[in-house]
């Protein structure tokens, strides 16, 4: 076994939780286009991502309805039935969680989300009781890849970058993670996953 890692750091989103707004948004427009519209040039990721950064919801929707009131009742929609965007976990990764934690691992989480949107879903996911701290991007207005949120990790829950090891989908977050001194994984899988953990000896 990898002596080394003690600490086991998971990203939620494509990871653990399978978020997606188009779960969401294919029950409300009549076609994909439409949608794939709305989701490019309105409601965007980088509109999302100033919540997940800490902005207030109402202030993101106040926004973009100013600029788009023809389109104010799906904008209202992204908050008011935000929770229809969780499918649910993603398959396999929560028993490779617990197959960690069962084996000694502390576990963290470390997560770009909003601070009002994470309550909204926490209770759906057993799993998220196991961790030992969780760090949710939108309760500290800070967004990963900035070092500061990964310092801010290892400084509140006193844990070493060189014994831990970081799980992301983002490959733009695993550079960062490895920047730090941590050993990271760029999620694909559950399976994938399982397998760079042996390769690495932490399974």
């Amino acid at each position: 076994m990898n002596m080394k890692i003690k600490n086991i750091v998971f990203d939620f989103g494509g990871v653990l939780i399978d978020w997606n707004p188009r779960y969401l948004y294919r029950n409300v427009f009549s076609d994909e286009e439409s949608m794939e519209r709305f989701l490019k040039e309105i409601c965007s990721g980088e509109w999302n991502e100033k919540q997940d950064g800490g902005r207030p919801f109402n202030e993101g929707i106040e926004e973009l309805i100013k600029r788009h009131p023809e389109e104010a009742e799906m904008i209202a929609l992204y908050f008011d039935r935000w929770e229809e965007m969780v499918a649910g976990e993603i398959k396999g990764t929560p028993e490779v969680l617990y197959e960690l934690k069962s084996l000694g691992f502390a576990l963290y989480g470390l997560t770009n989300w909003s601070g009002e949107t994470f309550p909204k879903v926490k209770h759906r996911f057993p799993f998220l009781s196991e961790f030992d701290g969780i760090v949710v991007s939108g309760d500290e207005k800070l967004l990963k890849p900035d070092p500061t949120i990964f310092k801010l990790l290892v400084d509140r829950y006193n844990i070493v970058p060189a014994e831990s090891l970081y799980i992301d989908d983002n490959p733009v977050n695993t550079d960062a993670a490895k920047r730090l001194g941590f050993e990271a994984i760029r999620f694909e899988s559950a399976e994938q996953l399982r397998k760079s953990l042996k390769e690495q000896r932490v399974l």
